[in-house]
C-alpha cells in the first residue's frame, strides 16, 4: 500500500483517469447554478446532472473530477463519529453513454490494486451488489474479486424516484477486528452492515432504467456510469488514520486550535476531542463557502454556515477559547488545500473577516441564550416531570446555535431530562419545511432521446446579421424528427446561422427566415442550445419549410445592437464593483436585455450612495475612453494567463472567447459585444436592491433607455423647479432647505400650542379621581388627536400628585387607544399598568403592554374602552 498526501492521492486518481481517455473536470462552486433541487452541491454527479439528463452531450464522454462538496442533513453526528463530515471532496469518473459496467469494475479494481497505482491488500477488499445483477457479479470475479467477498444487498439499487436509476455496487476496506465497534459475532458485522470494521470507499452505479411516473423502469436509452469515492476515506487508510481526522486534511487544523486552548490536547478526552472535530470540520466547510459567494444569514444556505459558525464557536467555548478564534484557523485550512483549490489562499482576509463578523455577531447572543438555558432549568426544576421540553431545547437550537447535546449536558449537570423526541419532531418539522419550500423538482430529468440524436454541425458566426444561404438540416416537431414542416410551430437546426443562442445571461437574437424568392417563411421567437450545441430556433411558421433547401437568415438589428450595448456594459460593471468592492465580490448571476441589464452579486452589505456613485462613474469613464474590445480565441489555460476571469459554473471546452476591453475588463465569454466602448453611450444604474441572503442585484440602462431615463429626471426636476419657484436648478436646494426650516419651526409651534391645550385639559381631568379600595384612580375618557396626547397628560399627571393611578382613554380616528400610569403607592400594593392594561385590551380588540408605572395599548372597538376603563377600575379596588 502506498503512502500518500492527500495531494497526492488526489492527482493519483485523476491521472488514472486520465490515462483512461477521461477529461478532468475542475470542482465546481459549492453554490448549486440553475439547479433549485439541492441548496449545496452535495456529490460530484450533482455537478454532472446536465450531461446524463441528455440536456448537454460533453465533448468527451468519460469525465473526472475531484468536486467539493457540503451535506448538513446529520450535522450532529459531526464529530461523534470516524466518518461524518459536513464538507468533504467526492472523487468520481463518470461514463456518459460511453463505457459501462465491464470497464468501470475492471478500472476500480486496477485502480485499487495494482502496485502502479494505489497497491492495496486486495484480500481486504469486499463489494456488495444488487441481487439481481448477475452481471456485476461475473465482472467482480473476473476482475480478481473473491466470491467469498462479494455480499449481495438489497440496498444496492440506486432510485430516487422519477428519473434515471440503476443498480449500484460498493466497495469497502477490512480495517480489521481492531477497529471494530461490534463483536465479531454480531449480525451487523459484515460488509455493509453498522459497523466501523468495513469501511465503504467506493460506490459505483449503473444508471441503466429510467424510472417514470406511473412506476415502470424501462431501459436509458444511453446508459451512464456515475461513481464516488470518499476522498477522505481512502486517504485515513492510505495514512493509517484511525479516523478521517487523523488525516493530514485535519490535523494542521486540529494542532492550531491546541494551541488557542488553555492546555488542552486531541485525543486526551471524548469531550475534547469531539470539540476539536466539529471545529477542523466547520472551518473548512465555511472557508470554502465563502470562497464560493455564500454569506451567513437567516435563510437558506446563509442560515446553514451561521449554523456552522455558531457550532463551532460553541465548541471553542468547551475548550476554553474565549471570544472570537475560528476566523484564525482560515490561513491553515487555504494552505492544506492550496495545491487543488487556491481560492482560500487567495481570498483568505475576506474569508477571515466574514467570519469574525459572524462570531462577533454571535458572542452579542451567546449570553441572551445561556441566560435563556438557565431560565429553561429552573422553569424545568419547577415542573414535576423535571424535563425541559423538546421545543424549547429546539428554540436554543435554532435561535441561539446551541447543539442539542450542549442543552442536554447542562441539564444532566442540574438533574434534568430533555425531551428529545419532542426536540426531534421540531427538527423533523424544519427540514419538510425547507423540502416543501424548494418544491416537487426533479433530481434529475429524463433524456430527450430527439435532440440527444441531432449530430449535425451547426455553426454561429459571430457579427454576421444576415446569412443568405443557410441550408436547413433538421426539423424537429412535437419532440420528432420530420423532413417538412407546415403547421404553426417548429424547431430548426441550420449548418450555420447568425442567431445567437441564449447564453451566460444574454438573451436569444429575434428575427426572420426568408426563402430564395424573398418570401417570409417564419419568425424567430427564440433560439436554444441543443444537447450537441447547435442552434435551435423557435420558429412560428407563415410558409412550409423543408430540409436540405437554402434560406435566408436575417436578425433582427436593433435588439442585436441593444443586446451588445448591454452585454459589454455588464462586463465594466463587474470589474467596476471588483475594483470598488474588492476581488472577492463574485458575479451570481446576470440578465442581459436590449434595453436593460441586470447583475447579481455576493456583498455582506448593501452598497453605499457613494459606492454607487463610483461605480456609475468609473463604468461611463470607460466608455468615454473608447475603448476597443478585443475577442481572442484561445484555449482556457492561455485565456487564465491573459488575466480572464472564468465562472465558478461555467464548464470550459478546448476553445474559448476571451473579451479584453484594454486593461480594465478581461473575461471568459461567448456572447455578443460592442467593437469599441463607446458604442455604449452611456450607463445608468437604476438599482441596488437585496435579492437574498448575501445577494445583491443592480439594474441598469445603457444607451438610448439610459437617454429616456434621464431625461424623464429632468422633466421632473424642472417640474420640482417651477414648484419651489427657483429661478434656476441650483437654486431648488437652497429653497428646499428654507422650507423645511419653515416646516420645523412651524411644527415646533404647534406643539407647544397642544401642550398648552393638554395642560389646560389635564386641570379639569385630574380633579376627578376617585378612591378603589386603598387607593385613587382617574379612569376617563378624553378627547386626543394622537397616542402622544395620552402620554403627555400622564407625564403632566405625574408631576403632581393627583391620584395613585391614571387610565386615561380615547377614541382616535376610529381606532381605541389607552395609557394606564402607577405612582409608587400603587407599585407598593403590588400593581403593574402592563399587566393592568394586558387585563382589560381584550375589551377594545386590542393588546399592549409596557413597564411596570407605565403602559399602553391600542385596539380596533373604541366602544369598549368604556368598560375596560371600569375593569381598571375594579381591578384596583381588589389590589
Amino acid at each position: 500500500m502506498k503512502k500518500l498526501t492527500s495531494s497526492e492521492f488526489r492527482q493519483l486518481f485523476l491521472d488514472f483517469f486520465k490515462e483512461h481517455g477521461h477529461t478532468i473536470v475542475p470542482s465546481a462552486s459549492l453554490i448549486p447554478q440553475d439547479d433549485p433541487t439541492l441548496l449545496w452541491i452535495n456529490s460530484g454527479v450533482a455537478t454532472m446532472k446536465k450531461y446524463f439528463d441528455g440536456s448537454v452531450v460533453p465533448k468527451n464522454h468519460r469525465l473526472t473530477s475531484s468536486q467539493k462538496s457540503i451535506r448538513t442533513n446529520d450535522i450532529e453526528n459531526v464529530g461523534k463519529t470516524a466518518r461524518h463530515q459536513t464538507f468533504f471532496e467526492m472523487l468520481g469518473n463518470f461514463s456518459v453513454g460511453d463505457y459501462f459496467r465491464n470497464e468501470a469494475i475492471h478500472w476500480a479494481w486496477e485502480f485499487l490494486t495494482s502496485p502502479d497505482w494505489l497497491d492495496l491488500d486486495a484480500s481486504k477488499l469486499y463489494c456488495t451488489i444488487y441481487p439481481k445483477d448477475t452481471d456485476s457479479l461475473r465482472t467482480w470475479i473476473d476482475a480478481g474479486m473473491p466470491e467469498d467477498h462479494i455480499v449481495k444487498l438489497e440496498d444496492n439499487f440506486w432510485d430516487i424516484g422519477e428519473g434515471p436509476c440503476g443498480p449500484d455496487t460498493e466497495i469497502f476496506y477490512d480495517r480489521g477486528q481492531e477497529n471494530n465497534d461490534v463483536a465479531e459475532d454480531d449480525p451487523e458485522n459484515y460488509p455493509g452492515g453498522e459497523n466501523a470494521r468495513y469501511l465503504e470507499i467506493w460506490n459505483i452505479v449503473f444508471s441503466q432504467y429510467n424510472h417514470l411516473a406511473d412506476g415502470r423502469y424501462v431501459d436509458q436509452p444511453h446508459k451512464n456510469i456515475d461513481t464516488g469515492m470518499g476522498l477522505e476515506r481512502v486517504l485515513s487508510i492510505l495514512q493509517d488514520a484511525p479516523t478521517n481526522f487523523e488525516t493530514d486534511l485535519f490535523l494542521p487544523i486540529i494542532h492550531a486550535t491546541e494551541k488557542m486552548t488553555p492546555g488542552k490536547k486531541y485525543g486526551e478526552n471524548k469531550a475534547d476531542t469531539t470539540a476539536f472535530k466539529i471545529i477542523a470540520d466547520h472551518v473548512r466547510a465555511v472557508s470554502f463557502a465563502i470562497a464560493d459567494g455564500a454569506l451567513p444569514s437567516n435563510s437558506g444556505r446563509g442560515y446553514v454556515m451561521r449554523r456552522l459558525i455558531r457550532r463551532a464557536d460553541l465548541n471553542g467555548q468547551r475548550l476554553g477559547i474565549q471570544g472570537s478564534f475560528l476566523y484564525k484557523l482560515v490561513p491553515v485550512v487555504g494552505e492544506i488545500m492550496q495545491s487543488h483549490y487556491p481560492e482560500v489562499t487567495d481570498q483568505k482576509d475576506f474569508i477571515a473577516k466574514v467570519i469574525k463578523n459572524e462570531e462577533e455577531r454571535f458572542q452579542a447572543t451567546l449570553a441572551s441564550g445561556l441566560t435563556l438555558l438557565d431560565n429553561l432549568i429552573a422553569k424545568a426544576k419547577q415542573a414535576s416531570d423535571k424535563t425541559i421540553a423538546g421545543a424549547d431545547a429546539f428554540k436554543l437550537f435554532d435561535t441561539y446555535g446551541f447543539p442539542f447535546e450542549l442543552t442536554f449536558e447542562a441539564a444532566q449537570d442540574a438533574g434534568l431530562q430533555v425531551d428529545k423526541k419532542g426536540f426531534d419532531a421540531e427538527m423533523t418539522a424544519q427540514k419538510e419545511r425547507a423540502r416543501k419550500a424548494r418544491g416537487n423538482l426533479q433530481s434529475m430529468g429524463s433524456q430527450d432521446v430527439t435532440l440527444m440524436n441531432l449530430k449535425d454541425k451547426s455553426e454561429f458566426e459571430y457579427g454576421v446579421y444576415e446569412e443568405k444561404q443557410a441550408k436547413l438540416l433538421d426539423i424537429v416537431v412535437d419532440d420528432k424528427l420530420v423532413k417538412r414542416a407546415d403547421g404553426e410551430r417548429a424547431t430548426l437546426v441550420f449548418d450555420k446561422t447568425p442567431f445567437y443562442a441564449e447564453r451566460g445571461g444574454q438573451v436569444a437574437d429575434h428575427g426572420d427566415i426568408f426563402n430564395q424568392d424573398g418570401e417570409l417563411v417564419a419568425k424567430v421567437v427564440d433560439v436554444q442550445h441543443a444537447p450537441n450545441d447547435q442552434n435551435l430556433h423557435f420558429v412560428e411558421l407563415v410558409l412550409p419549410v423543408q430540409t436540405g433547401e437554402t434560406y435566408v437568415l436575417k436578425i433582427d438589428r436593433d435588439r442585436r445592437e441593444g443586446l451588445r450595448h448591454s452585454h459589454s456594459a455588464t462586463h465594466l460593471l463587474h470589474s467596476a464593483l471588483r475594483q470598488v468592492l474588492g476581488n472577492h465580490t463574485h458575479q451570481a448571476g446576470s440578465l442581459v436585455e436590449p434595453d436593460y441589464l441586470r447583475f447579481d452579486f455576493t456583498a455582506m452589505d448593501p452598497m453605499t450612495p457613494r459606492e454607487l456613485k463610483t461605480v456609475e462613474k468609473l463604468v461611463n469613464q470607460k466608455i468615454w475612453e473608447a475603448i476597443d474590445v478585443k475577442t481572442t480565441v484561445t484555449d482556457p489555460e492561455t485565456g487564465k494567463k491573459m488575466g480572464a476571469l472564468a465562472l465558478f459554473d461555467s464548464k470550459y471546452g478546448d476553445k474559448v472567447r476571451v473579451v479584453q476591453m484594454g486593461d480594465f475588463s478581461t473575461e471568459f465569454c461567448g456572447g455578443t459585444h460592442c467593437s469599441n466602448t463607446s458604442q455604449i453611450g452611456i450607463f445608468k444604474i437604476m438599482s441596488e436592491s437585496a435579492i437574498g441572503a448575501g445577494m445583491r442585484r443592480i439594474e441598469a440602462v445603457t444607451s438610448r433607455k439610459a437617454y429616456q431615463f434621464l431625461a424623464s429626471r429632468s422633466a421632473m426636476l424642472d417640474e420640482l423647479q417651477a414648484d419651489v419657484k427657483a429661478t434656476k436648478p441650483e437654486e431648488i436646494k437652497t429653497k428646499l432647505d428654507r422650507l423645511e426650516a419653515d416646516l420645523h419651526d412651524s411644527r415646533k409651534e404647534v406643539a407647544s400650542l397642544k401642550a398648552q391645550i393638554n395642560k389646560a385639559k389635564a386641570g379639569s381631568i385630574f380633579d376627578k379621581a376617585e378612591q378603589a379600595g386603598k387607593l385613587t384612580i382617574i379612569a376617563e375618557q378624553v378627547s386626543a388627536e394622537s397616542m402622544n396626547d395620552l402620554r403627555e397628560l400622564a407625564d403632566n399627571w405625574k408631576n403632581g400628585e393627583h391620584s395613585n393611578v391614571l387610565a386615561l382613554a380615547a377614541d382616535i380616528n376610529g381606532k381605541a387607544n389607552m395609557v394606564v400610569a402607577l405612582d409608587k403607592a400603587a407599585l407598593a400594593q403590588g400593581l403593574k399598568a402592563g399587566d393592568l392594561i394586558k387585563a382589560v385590551a381584550s375589551d377594545f380588540g386590542g393588546g399592549g403592554g409596557g413597564r411596570p408605572n407605565m403602559a399602553q395599548a391600542g385596539g380596533k372597538n373604541p366602544a369598549g374602552l368604556s368598560k375596560a376603563l371600569q375593569g381598571i377600575k375594579d381591578l384596583v379596588a381588589r389590589s
